[in-house]
């Protein structure tokens, strides 16, 4: 039998769901500014071509095939690893390509894990977005991806 009484039972329940909505809260995650989004485009990036020993860099959503898309939109990208190698999760840098650059990584840090990057319902204004991201295994090889994804009124 519990010594403890049903209100502060009560009151600790009510504790302990304030911290986990404080964790991860209900409102979405504001992952482009509209202000953001007004800064003048970046000059075109340069591909790389070439062998690499790096993390492969899978974009999930948005998805490359998916066209105009509604905000909020889900950020999912999957890192696969080589040989013994893990990545290293420090070494993630999400970059929105504008001129100055904009960094998003401490937005999305609370979504990476060492299977990719997993965002739901980050809001992002109208317009054509492109990111950048850059990933580097445990063994120093790297990898850089860029995409763009455009978002309706």
């Amino acid at each position: 039998m519990s010594t403890t009484s049903y209100p502060a039972r009560l009151i600790a329940f009510g504790a302990v769901l304030a911290a986990v909505l404080l964790v991860h809260p209900a409102s979405a995650l504001q992952l482009i500014t509209a202000s953001e989004a007004a800064l003048p485009a970046a000059q075109p990036l340069g591909q790389s071509r070439g062998i690499s020993r790096g993390p492969t860099l899978v974009i999930v959503s948005p998805s490359p095939s998916a066209g105009t898309i509604k905000s909020p939109v889900n950020l999912k990208v999957r890192f696969q690893s080589h040989g013994a190698s893990q990545i290293d999760l420090d070494s993630v840098l999400l970059t929105y390509v504008k001129a100055p650059a904009v960094d998003l990584t401490q937005r999305i840090k609370p979504y990476i894990a060492a299977s990719g990057i997993d965002v739901e319902n980050a809001e992002v204004p109208p317009g054509t977005h492109m990111l950048k991201l850059d990933v580097t295994d445990t063994d120093g090889h790297s990898t850089s991806v860029v995409f763009s994804f455009s978002v309706s009124q």
